[in-house]
């Protein structure tokens, strides 16, 4: 099997490959974590950003695919899920039954494609609550597959899934497509091959050297004409009666009430976590607990190890010490914001706002080459720079990723740098908090715009699931917190532990002292600051709160303190930010948006410096 040699997972001798599929935001996650339990593993698809989570089912492998709306080529996502599913053994197609006109898309498409499929309709709670029946026993016949309701995030029909997996059946084709199907199957090896070809798979068609059929309109036709004819004989009753939560929903996306809500959600997050954890609870778990109690005792026992004053001291126990700064940035500082920030986002996730709010952004974002996805990537990154530019995995092009990866480095501040830069700005008035925001609104905007007409290629469209409006279930919200924080501490740790040694070389070579002696002359001709300014920016890369507080202790005028603080929010993003931005992206890519951030903070804080100063 290409994919499971590509991603290196075992596969034992006459085991089974059970694929789970379906599209965006039906609950696959839940089904893959019924079926494999613990034993669970993150494989990164080879040639993309996408992860596939593999396991165990008994002596079989389960393989959870990416959500997406088809089989196609189209994006990473749908290139994934393609070259998983076509070899797959079985199928596990999760299904959301408030949304079967959508969902059976897909469904019929696996069942073309000739695997043995069981369908979980899952979240039968909203048809219910939205006063709709279905007729599960007629779709099952109708399709020729086992089709078990569930609501599987309260465990309904979980036990039944796990039961039946070996029932899993092969459908019933449409005939004009089976036909079409006959006229090629001597052309490849397999079905699902054969169906892709029919669809016009570039990728397809290239492994076979064979020349398009221009089938996919016809085939896509017929099979959307199917989906409606089942639709309109299992759905027995649809009140479509308005409840509170549709009209909610309605006043979700709706510019006129959906904006000012979006803004008094975020004022909301803002708060709790720029300020009350960024502020209060990292003052506890950095200062009192890591620095307080942790560190000195590891400056003693590396002290009593190799004395206080040696360089492997330093290299462990020091200012930028490996046992030192990476747990304490990473445990004192991030990891509450890390833990806030998805709790938030599991919150949104999980009540259905967050799908909502990407497609209330996307018109906007359109404009700087994106799609309201990004949104996502945005909001996360006044939390953590290093997490957000993680997130731009879920982006579906690669220019859009080059896009939001250098918006995020370039005009973002998180939040650890947000704080100071409230605390420094806010007694300056009203003026100069109007020429800081627009001065960075200005420069995300006309970067965003530069880099949409530049970069090559084109954005993908915004295709987005939107889920019921639901209260969240708390459990489903703090097992999504605790998952991806434990996967961003465990990817991200490894990168500050190296940013610590970086950082520890530098500064034992004195090479960070030429590179402040570097910049110095720029810091005090272009800008118009004291050479000392120098100091903090480049202790912004170490840390960008150390960056911003070293500009505290500097006595400036009110004009220089704006200038300084626009300087240093669009300067590079910390050592971690940027070790991140470069296993994300290509080198060039990286290296582009690092050197792009340099020149982009002294050009836009001198031209500020020649306008206030």
């Amino acid at each position: 099997m290409n994919c499971c040699e590509g991603l290196k997972i075992e596969i034992p001798k006459g085991a089974n490959k059970i694929v789970l599929a379906g599209n965006p935001n039906v609950g696959k996650s839940v089904f893959f974590n019924a079926l494999t339990g613990m034993y669970v593993d993150v494989s990164n698809f080879p040639g993309t950003t996408v992860d596939i989570s593999h396991g165990k089912f008994g002596k079989d492998v389960v393989m959870d695919t990416p959500g997406v709306y088809g089989v196609s080529s189209f994006n990473d996502e749908e290139r994934v899920a393609k070259d998983v599913i076509i070899y797959g053994d079985i199928i596990l197609n999760v299904v959301d039954a408030l949304h079967l006109d959508r969902d059976l898309f897909l469904t019929l498409q696996l069942i073309d494609m000739g695997k043995p499929i069981i369908v979980a309709l899952n979240m039968m709670d909203d048809v219910e609550r939205n006063g709709i029946k279905i007729d599960v026993d007629k779709l099952s016949e109708i399709l020729g597959v086992p089709v078990i309701p569930t609501v599987a995030i309260q465990g309904k029909g979980i036990d039944e899934v796990k039961k039946r997996i070996y029932d899993a059946k092969l459908g019933k084709m449409h005939p004009k497509i089976l036909e079409y199907l006959e006229g090629i199957k001597d052309k490849v090896q397999l079905q699902s091959e054969a169906l892709m070809v029919l669809e016009d798979d570039e990728e397809m068609l290239n492994n076979y050297n064979l020349e398009p059929l221009n089938l996919r309109e016809e085939i896509y036709r017929l099979r959307r004409q199917r989906v409606d004819d089942i639709v309109s004989k299992v759905v027995l009753k649809d009140y479509d009666r308005s409840t509170i939560r549709q009209k909610i929903g309605y006043f979700m996306l709706n510019p006129i009430t959906g904006i000012p809500l979006l803004i008094a959600v975020l004022y909301v997050i803002y708060k709790v976590i720029g300020v009350f954890v960024a502020g209060t609870i990292v003052g506890i778990t950095e200062e009192t607990i890591m620095q307080g109690y942790y560190e000195p005792l590891i400056k003693n026992i590396f002290s009593n190890l190799f004395g206080g004053n040696s360089a492997l001291f330093r290299a462990f126990a020091g200012e930028f010490g490996l046992f030192t700064l990476t747990p304490t940035y990473v445990l004192g500082l991030l990891m509450p914001l890390v833990v806030a920030f998805y709790f938030f986002m599991s919150l949104l996730e999980d009540s259905g706002y967050l799908p909502r709010i990407a497609a209330l952004t996307d018109k906007v974002l359109s404009f700087f080459g994106l799609n309201g996805r990004a949104i996502i990537p945005i909001i996360l990154g006044f939390g953590c720079i290093t997490m957000a530019t993680i997130t731009t995995r879920l982006l579906g092009t690669r220019r859009e990723k080059i896009i939001a990866t250098a918006l995020l480095g370039l005009t973002i501040p998180c939040s650890a740098q947000l704080g100071v830069i409230a605390g420094m700005i806010a007694p300056l008035g009203a003026k100069y908090l109007l020429i800081y925001l627009t001065t960075i609104f200005i420069v995300f905007a006309l970067t965003g715009t530069i880099l949409n007409k530049l970069l090559p290629g084109e954005s993908s469209y915004l295709f987005i699931d939107l889920p019921p409006v639901r209260i969240p279930r708390l459990s489903n919200v703090l097992k999504k917190t605790w998952t991806k924080t434990w996967m961003f501490l465990k990817e991200a740790t490894p990168l500050f532990a190296l940013g610590a040694l970086i950082i520890t070389f530098l500064n034992e070579t004195n090479l960070l002292i030429y590179i402040q002696n570097f910049f110095a002359p720029f810091t005090v001709n272009i800008l118009k600051l004291p050479k000392e300014a120098a100091n903090a920016f480049i202790m912004g890369i170490i840390r960008r709160d150390f960056g911003a507080a070293g500009l505290t202790d500097l006595v400036l005028t009110p004009e220089q303190t704006v200038v300084s603080l626009v300087t240093i929010t669009l300067f590079v993003p910390c050592i971690a930010s940027i070790i991140v931005m470069f296993k994300e992206r290509s080198k060039q890519e990286a290296l582009s948006i690092w050197i792009g951030s340099f020149i982009m903070a002294f050009l836009v804080g001198g031209i500020l410096a020649l306008i206030l100063i």
